[in-house]
């Protein structure tokens, strides 16, 4: 009798739902509007808005850890869906999701973060020490390199923090994001989640995803060359005479842009932390940015003249270029779309958009564990220490389903990065549709 009073909507129906005051989504075949929870969503709004009028299953079950689904309730509809379909790969990859959650890995999370945090407090106050107590320059540059490499850890765990507490509770986790983030590199945790988040879910989608929209700089794909739209940040990503230009030189210029990408970093933290937009924690955030600019400059005054601070900050920024080039690796070379993420391919899209770094085991915590792209996209709040182990399963689950499973050594990694670079600026070059030229450009192709 309780199966006949139950009111359904058809998967049609359910996308009609799509806009920011009529936002639906389905959980297993219940629908959800939550519409009115789009401003305080702790993932923030983009995520929503991507997967608005959609069956949002995989991605709820990737991101939310199980105390989450007890707040569903409250934005119940009162609607099924009558006519939903649930793909082989998905089912797997739910089984999956519960077996990892039965076996307890997603709390295990060994001793990692103890290990890390040890070590980053030993390398600050090696720097810190070699910076006021010696005068010698190459015990300056090695203490720039330190704090370098330190600010890669710190990254790492600042990343972990924001996908799964790596603290008792989420109060001291919250403290350690603003740690990591904001007070020991001067990055928002933000800014972080707010980009982090949509390239999660938007993994690889041109407009949609803010981790491959680096026009002017940058275009992995020649549909840039159409102007795109860029949903995430609400604005368009010209294809002008001076992006033309940059783009056609960009397998030269991506190493050296590395070196210096941090500063992009600081720009971005400023600009959001600074805006008219909604910021969670926005005083914290401000004031942890504030820590950084202060002990940094401080620690650099130190220094004896200007030469030997400018090559410290170049030497810890040429340091860290590893870990902007490692994100870079697990993208750029990888398969884009153009359009809104689908969530019914949810498996799909993450091992399209992903590609794998192989390495020995010893060096894992290089590379924060995110060397298993794939691995992390499809589990995010898995811890890393046990990415590896998943590994092998995830290979099979992509085997059986026909799907790409792509890993690459590092020096692999990096020349197919730059062959998808080359190949988007020898196009950039050659279009038959040219956009006007400014005399930079027709300084670099004079003929004749």
């Amino acid at each position: 009798m309780e199966e006949e009073n139950k009111k359904y909507i058809t998967v049609e129906e359910l996308k009609k739902h799509n806009r920011p005051e009529d936002l639906w989504i389905s959980i297993h075949g219940k629908a959800y509007n939550v519409s009115g929870w789009l401003k305080d969503h702790p993932g923030g709004e983009a995520p929503l808005l991507d997967l608005a009028g959609q069956d949002v299953t995989d991605a709820f079950i990737a991101f939310h850890p199980g105390t989450a689904w007890k707040h569903l309730d409250k934005f119940f509809t009162g609607y099924y869906l009558k006519d939903i379909e649930v793909s082989e790969v998905s089912k797997d990859y739910r089984r999956l999701a519960t077996q990892f959650t039965k076996a307890g890995l997603f709390e295990k999370k060994g001793h990692g973060v103890v290990c890390s945090l040890t070590l980053v407090a030993l390398m600050l106050l090696v720097c810190v020490y070699g910076v006021l107590c010696s005068n010698n320059f190459w015990i300056h540059m090695f203490c720039g390199a330190l704090l370098g490499f330190a600010w890669v850890q710190v990254t790492f765990l600042g990343h972990d923090s924001g996908h799964y507490q790596i603290m008792s509770t989420r109060g001291y986790n919250k403290l350690a994001q603003l740690l990591t983030g904001n007070c020991l590199t001067g990055i928002s945790i933000a800014w972080w989640k707010w980009t982090h988040n949509a390239h999660h879910v938007a993994c690889n989608s041109l407009d949609h995803d803010p981790d491959l929209q680096h026009m002017p700089v940058f275009a992995v794909s020649t549909k840039f060359f159409t102007s795109l739209t860029s949903k995430f940040y609400g604005r368009k990503l010209t294809f002008d005479s001076l992006a033309r230009f940059l783009v056609s030189y960009q397998h030269f210029t991506f190493y050296p842009i590395m070196i210096v990408a941090r500063v992009n970093l600081y720009l971005q933290t400023f600009l959001l932390l600074f805006s008219k937009r909604k910021v969670p924690d926005r005083a914290l955030n401000i004031l942890g940015i504030l820590v950084f600019w202060t002990w940094f400059p401080l620690l650099i005054s130190y220094l004896p003249n200007w030469q030997e601070r400018i090559l410290f900050v170049l030497v810890s920024f040429f340091v860290t270029s590893f870990q902007h080039i490692q994100f870079c690796l697990n993208h750029f070379a990888a398969n884009n779309y153009v359009g809104v993420p689908q969530a019914n391919d949810w498996f799909q899209k993450q091992t399209s958009g992903t590609i794998d770094i192989s390495c020995s085991s010893w060096m894992d915590w290089v590379f924060g564990g995110l060397q298993f792209q794939l691995e992390h996209h499809l589990f995010p709040r898995l811890p890393r220490c046990h990415l590896r182990r998943i590994s092998p399963v995830v290979q099979d689950l992509c085997k059986k389903h026909n799907l790409p499973y792509r890993s690459y050594g590092f020096f692999q990694a990096n020349l197919t990065t730059i062959k998808t670079l080359r190949a988007a600026a020898l196009q950039a070059r050659d279009l038959s549709n040219p956009v006007p030229q400014n005399l930079l450009w027709e300084a670099f192709n004079t003929h004749g």
